[in-house]
């Protein structure tokens, strides 16, 4: 994190007897891959801008579970899942923000089960949140003209049926926004989820990534706009299968929205 970052850990906040709004969950990618990271730095300075109570897990924060029990190892990720239950809860944990689809998705819907209850909210969510509120405010001229198309993730759109957040998000911009052919409740994976991403593909005429990747070309965008750290990844190989990199971006609307805050 660059030095201007204001990124308070729960450790901090609890030896000064304080507790945030919202927990911030950074998640692997997050933490780890360097585009990601990026994703990352772009949401805490719209935190920091909004004047948002966080803090994050910092060192304590492990990987939710969710790659291990997409591969079928349900045994590794009940004990993910039961280690970081015990450090929200020690916490007190109420709310939680993350801009990874897959951990929003396993906080949400299957940490309940193991005993760990929290309000579980998208990064996309949470800033539509703050622009509704008037605690973040936009620069419509950044992005005026310029043409953006949304990609869906599938933990975001199909699996929680969260399709407009990210829209409003982008609608705030003043940018052309179009949509895909296949976008909202028929938009097509990316093809990392499900563990995907960690295994070669499959045999067949043209990976999903490049097939996806031309589903967002075919409508001329300047932007391709995810909201997932995996689908970035995906669109930016494919964006660059079809030599369109110097042409086309793919950003995450946290770094839309962080460009368009004269940040």
């Amino acid at each position: 994190m660059s030095q201007n970052l204001i990124v308070p850990t729960m450790a901090e906040m609890m030896a000064q007897g304080k507790q945030p709004d919202i927990l911030f969950w950074v998640g692997s990618a997050g933490s780890y891959d360097d585009r990601a990271k990026k994703i990352t730095r772009a949401f805490v300075k719209i935190l920091n801008k909004a004047n948002v109570n966080f803090a994050v897990l910092g060192t304590e924060e492990t990987c939710t579970g969710d790659v291990a029990k997409r591969a079928g190892n349900e045994f590794l990720f009940q004990m993910q899942a039961m280690m970081n239950i015990e450090v929200l809860n020690a916490y007190e944990i109420k709310k939680i923000v993350t801009c990874d689809p897959h951990s929003f998705n396993t906080l949400k819907n299957e940490y309940p089960s193991l005993g760990g209850n929290y309000e579980v909210i998208h990064h996309t969510q949470f800033i539509n949140q703050l622009i509704s509120e008037g605690k973040l405010s936009v620069n419509k001229d950044k992005f005026k003209g310029k043409k953006i198309t949304f990609h869906d993730p599938c933990y975001l759109g199909r699996a929680n049926n969260e399709y407009d957040s990210p829209r409003n998000v982008l609608q705030a911009t003043n940018a052309n926004i179009i949509e895909m052919k296949r976008s909202k409740e028929s938009s097509l994976c990316c093809g990392a989820g499900g563990a995907q991403m960690f295994k070669e593909p499959e045999k067949g005429d043209m990976d999903i990534n490049v097939l996806r990747t031309k589903d967002a070309l075919e409508v001329n965008p300047n932007v391709i706009a995810t909201g997932c750290p995996y689908c970035n990844t995906m669109m930016t190989d494919g964006v660059k299968f079809s030599h369109k990199q110097d042409e086309v971006q793919v950003l995450d609307i946290a770094e839309i929205i962080a460009n368009a805050q004269d940040l």
